[in-house]
């Protein structure tokens, strides 16, 4: 597909698991067991794979995914790079805060991203604060359209999971993605809705369900103390005390053979049920090893579920159609 008139495939790295350890206060909100040296070969073997988007933030690992991408990509420019503001860090004591946003902090916020990144121009760059009021968001992509003038950036969206958000600006110009929660156990109708009406792309966060549909845990695996999964953030419903969640075991065990149909992995099943929703959907499932990365990238070889499976799994899997947006 065609993604800012640039052909990639429809599949991206998330870049939340390489960025290593931050914290908000004494809250750990990242992941453990991260290595910089195997991270620059996992983002090298996701290329090799056929993966070229790469999605950070400059709160990921306060400023040190950017830093890790920008000398993983550095002789790699055609790999696209879509980056995150609005949250704030401190580098050195891997610090982040979620201070008020404004918009006279766009620009420094700009120009940190493309130092770390080693980059002169950022492909996408997403507004990073998911229930910003409408009203306040606005003069923020004010901000964006200026930086796009000025060369800064290629196009710009927004990571939120309210459909009503993203709708209030998606006819903005220079506005092309939005980046948002959705798997197996999230189909997010409102959001799908806002982004297929409006003709904008979609980044699919959160498409193996934080890991839990890999298959890798169960109830009794329990979280190192300090990883994010094992945090007791409200957004955070696929594990409950650091344990994989009960209720959404028994939904993945319901419909791990339809997954895996044909020889797929339950990454390929899960990442096939996202293509199979609609043709611009780009899923961005986390990675931190080689091993990750090349069994994500299998995906690509049996594209979307068919759609008998497709609705096999829809009988399955109860949903709540009329249950609200919120952060996830």
């Amino acid at each position: 597909m065609k993604f800012l008139e640039t052909e990639i495939s429809p599949l991206g790295m998330g870049c939340w698991p390489i960025g290593g350890k931050m914290y908000c206060g004494e809250q750990s909100l990242g992941y453990t067991r991260s290595d910089d040296d195997v991270s620059i070969r996992t983002i090298h073997a996701a290329l090799e794979g056929g993966i070229t988007l790469f999605d950070t933030a400059a709160a990921y690992g306060a400023g040190h995914s950017e830093r890790l991408l920008g000398k993983a990509l550095k002789q790699r420019p055609e790999a696209l790079i879509a980056t995150k503001i609005g949250v704030g860090i401190d580098e050195a004591n891997k610090q982040i805060s979620f201070d008020p946003f404004t918009p006279d902090m766009v620009a420094p916020a700009v120009d940190g991203c493309l130092s770390r990144l080693d980059r002169d121009r950022i492909d996408l760059l997403l507004l990073h604060v998911n229930d910003m009021p409408i009203e306040m968001a606005e003069p923020v992509f004010d901000e964006l359209d200026q930086l796009k003038e000025a060369g800064k950036l290629r196009a710009y969206g927004w990571s939120t999971d309210y459909s009503r958000s993203a709708s209030a600006v998606s006819t903005r110009s220079n506005f092309a993605a939005v980046e948002y929660v959705m798997n197996l156990f999230v189909d997010a109708p409102r959001m799908q809705r806002v982004v297929q009406e409006n003709g904008l792309f979609s980044l699919i966060r959160s498409p193996l369900a934080m890991g839990l549909l890999s298959g890798k845990y169960d109830q009794n695996t329990v979280m190192a103390a300090d990883d994010v999964r094992a945090s007791d953030e409200d957004w955070m419903e696929y594990y409950k005390d650091g344990r994989a969640n009960p209720d959404l075991i028994q939904k993945l065990d319901a419909v791990r053979d339809l997954l895996t149909s044909n020889g797929r992995t339950l990454v390929q099943g899960a990442l096939g049920w996202i293509w199979g929703q609609f043709d611009t959907y780009i899923p961005i499932p986390g990675a931190r090893t080689e091993e990750q990365i090349k069994g994500i990238a299998g995906a690509l070889t049996f594209g979307a579920l068919p759609d008998d499976i497709l609705n096999e799994i829809e009988a399955l899997i109860p949903r709540a159609p009329n249950e609200p947006d919120r952060p996830r």
